[in-house]
């Protein structure tokens, strides 16, 4: 591909600048080994009225095999060219770029920053978006991109996560503020179905190092308590409740006693039934099998019974657990609890106590949970994620996510599907 060659046609009038001149080179084409350093090599040779300069930003990408590569450069003066004129600048940066082009076969152009619009950076500190389908719709991306504009943000990059079992995308995004970006992407993602996460960028989103699960309906399929009252022959009485509950309708820790209380007489043989024949979600075991190659701490914290999540805990290999205790006695269930109530707050409590445990601070947290009794939770952890939750726990919490797989939550925490593999 023959090189584009550069007009030095005068921009400005030929006066020193009082900051010092910036471009933008940009090199497209098709990618092949050596293009980079063709390109910086040539930046860093000197010469007669060439003058030095400093590296302010790159950005490459490989997109099917087409290569964009785009740089950011600035004059320094020196000895050799004390004052760096920028249409004397753009001239050298024109030549350059056309012995590049020769070259490598690729197309070099060079513009000047201003024009490129690099001096007009958005405001506010950059986000990530992630988006999240099966598939993900156009009119997702569309939508996700129109929102953005229109809360100041701007798009500076895009990358595929996953194409397995959800497709993800992650656009990072400059501008904008948090809260406005995702009240405007939520709206987005209820008309198209795709899921919709935002996180802000920094270290702290990939230095999450403890992650706390809800069971019931999260780890593992359906409700354990509406299953125990199904062999109580109270399902009906029990899932009313039960609903009621999730849905913050009745507070917690009386709910459950009533709940509870209807379970009276079952025999405890029932309870290995049941757990026996719990179903967990899908991406269950690979969500804990990841994160947990990663260094993460891994536990439930329920508002089921240990009875259940324990032998749950040890056949996953989690490392903590927190739940209610039913009361046994003569071989039986006396339709009562054993010690401290994990209700809504106590979920809280428990992540609290957990990461204290492992020294690890709440800002490095994530909590997964479906129900209002999770809320608590999903409010303290440093990322609260609301997993196929009711629209009361949805709008509070940090993201939501609407997809029938739990490993989900590993490409809003960044994951790629590489990684996800290489922890198989």
């Amino acid at each position: 591909m023959a090189a584009v060659p550069f007009d030095p046609a005068p921009r400005t009038s030929p006066t020193a600048l009082a900051t010092p001149p910036r471009a933008l080179l940009t090199v497209t084409g098709i990618d092949r080994p050596g293009v980079t350093a063709r390109l910086f090599t040539a930046l860093a040779a000197r010469g007669k009225d060439h003058p030095q300069v400093e590296v302010v930003d790159v950005e490459q990408v490989v997109v099917h095999g087409q290569l964009v590569l785009g740089v950011v450069v600035g004059a320094l003066p020196d000895e050799s060219v004390p004052v760096v004129e920028e249409e004397r600048f753009l001239a050298t940066l024109g030549r350059l770029a056309a012995e590049v082009g020769q070259a490598t076969g690729m197309r070099v152009e060079v513009e000047s920053a201003a024009d490129a619009g690099l001096d007009a950076v958005p405001a506010g500190r950059p986000h990530h978006v992630i988006l999240l389908g099966r598939p993900v719709p156009p009119e997702a991306v569309a939508g996700a991109a129109s929102a953005i504009a229109g809360v100041g943000g701007n798009i500076e990059a895009i990358r595929r996560l996953s194409d397995y079992p959800v497709t993800s995308f992650e656009l990072t995004v400059s501008g904008g503020e948090a809260t406005e970006l995702r009240t405007a992407l939520a709206s987005v993602a209820s008309a198209t179905g795709a899921d919709i996460a935002v996180e802000q960028v920094g270290l702290a989103r990939r230095s999450k190092r403890l992650i706390v699960l809800d069971v019931d309906s999260t780890l593992v399929r359906g409700e354990v308590i509406d299953e125990l009252a199904a062999r109580a022959g109270r399902a009906a009485e029990v899932a009313r409740i039960t609903a009621a509950a999730m849905n913050g309708e009745l507070d917690f820790a009386q709910s459950l006693r009533a709940r509870v209380a209807a379970l009276a007489g079952l025999p405890v043989e029932v309870l290995d039934e049941v757990r026996e024949a719990l179903v967990l979600t899908p991406g269950a075991r690979t969500l804990i099998r990841t994160l947990k190659r990663h260094g993460f701490r891994c536990g439930i914290v329920s508002g089921g019974f240990t009875q259940i999540t324990d032998p749950l805990a040890d056949q996953l290999g989690l490392d903590f657990t927190a739940a209610n205790t039913l009361e046994v006695a003569d071989g039986r269930l006396t339709g009562g609890l054993v010690g401290e109530i994990v209700d809504r707050a106590g979920k809280a409590r428990a992540l609290a106590r957990f990461a204290e445990e492992y020294g690890i601070p709440l800002e490095q947290t994530v909590a997964v949970g479906d129900g209002a009794n999770d809320l608590d939770m999903l409010r303290v952890a440093g990322l609260g994620i609301a997993f196929n939750a009711k629209p009361y726990v949805r709008e509070q919490a940090h993201t939501a996510l609407n997809q029938p797989y739990l490993d989900a939550v590993l490409q809003v925490l960044g994951f790629t599907r590489d990684e996800v593999l290489d922890a198989v």
